[in-house]
């Protein structure tokens, strides 16, 4: 993910500053404990595709895994 789009992006919710976590290609936000997905390289922003930093550990790595089991909108 380009860092200069990191540093403009903020959490949906809470406009908090946001964590790049390479390994579960997520953007984490400390202060409300979540997690949102980035899917092909592009960051979903939804609150309703965000889950909990507690569950991300379930989650799978790499462009060839199937995506991950977001909660439907």
């Amino acid at each position: 993910m380009d860092s200069r789009l990191l540093d403009i992006l903020v959490c949906p919710i809470c406009k908090g500053p946001l964590r790049l976590d390479k390994e579960h290609q997520t953007l984490d936000c400390k202060a409300d404990h979540l997690a949102f997905p980035i899917r092909d390289g592009i960051p979903v922003m939804i609150d309703s595709e965000a889950v909990s930093l507690d569950a991300k550990a379930t989650l799978r790595s790499g462009s060839d895994a199937p995506p991950p089991p977001y909660p439907a909108a």
